[in-house]
């Protein structure tokens, strides 16, 4: 069989899902580093206000709900391949997927630990909050992978705080990650939150096992996608359980029928 290689860019939009755009030009450049140079990766925050700077409580994720999911539509509309939620509480996701057409979605969570999986038998996740354990011990289970997770580790720092002083928040992943290697046995650890960008590489060379940081795993993943879909036409399914609300009914009601809710976006290009 002859397959034909993608041409196309693979264009993937990266939502920081919050009305706070604190966080968009740190990502941005992260992401400039480490994408593919065939890759255009649009970086936005959300367009409501009042915001939080965080999504740390259910109540502050209930905000992001309705903006994520016209984003999902939009982003087929757009011509998207792919569109990441950049959250480890992977919020909205399924929401999101249910209206995202032919644009796969994909959240932090989920992709680290389907990575995770490939690389050792047991991991560990590192958290900012004790609160944040619950739900995301919860998520872990649903996606299957409860026997895998060797332990969720906190280490008191809240996701506004991680990138204040990163030599700080560091010692702080490499103690817990210590004591998730030494008495939970883990054979590789997940940072739980996208605000760690860039720390997992002295973690992982001070503990010598992998260290997954969940922007890169979730952006790789999206570009990954992106190429099976451009050239093998792989897009997400749409029977049974995958199934969107019909168009009429979305039309009746006039639903997702404004602007894309994006407050700032920040476009990289191709190299």
């Amino acid at each position: 069989m002859h397959v034909q290689v993608a041409r196309s860019p693979v264009r993937v939009r990266w939502v920081n899902p919050l009305g706070y755009d604190g966080y968009d030009e740190p990502i941005s450049d992260f992401i400039n580093r480490i994408k593919d140079d065939h890759s255009q990766i649009e970086v936005v925050s959300l367009d409501f206000s009042p915001s939080p700077d965080n999504l740390e409580y259910r109540a502050y994720e209930a905000l992001a709900y309705p903006s994520l999911v016209h984003l999902a539509r939009d982003c087929d509309q757009q011509g998207f391949d792919a569109m990441v939620i950049g959250c480890f509480y992977d919020t909205a996701l399924e929401a999101a997927r249910e209206l995202s057409g032919e644009t796969v979605v994909l959240a932090p969570c989920q992709a680290s630990i389907q990575i995770a999986a490939n690389l050792c038998n047991r991991f560990s996740i590192i958290v900012g909050q004790q609160k944040w354990v619950k739900q995301m011990k919860d998520r872990v289970h649903y996606y299957g992978y409860g026997d895998h997770l060797a332990s969720m580790r906190s280490i008191g720092v809240s996701v506004a705080d991680l990138q204040k002083d990163v030599p700080v928040t560091t010692e702080k992943i490499l103690t817990a990650g210590r004591q998730a290697v030494e008495k939970d046995h883990a054979e590789a650890l997940i940072l739980g939150c996208t605000c760690t960008f860039g720390l997992h590489q002295k973690v992982q060379e001070e503990l010598g096992i992998p260290v997954i940081d969940p922007i890169i795993a979730t952006l790789k993943m999206a570009e990954f996608l992106g190429q099976m879909k451009q050239q093998f036409q792989l897009s997400p399914s749409r029977l049974g359980s995958c199934q969107p609300p019909p168009e009429a009914m979305i039309r009746q009601f006039g639903l997702f029928s404004g602007p894309a809710p994006i407050a700032k976006s920040i476009t990289i290009d191709p190299a």
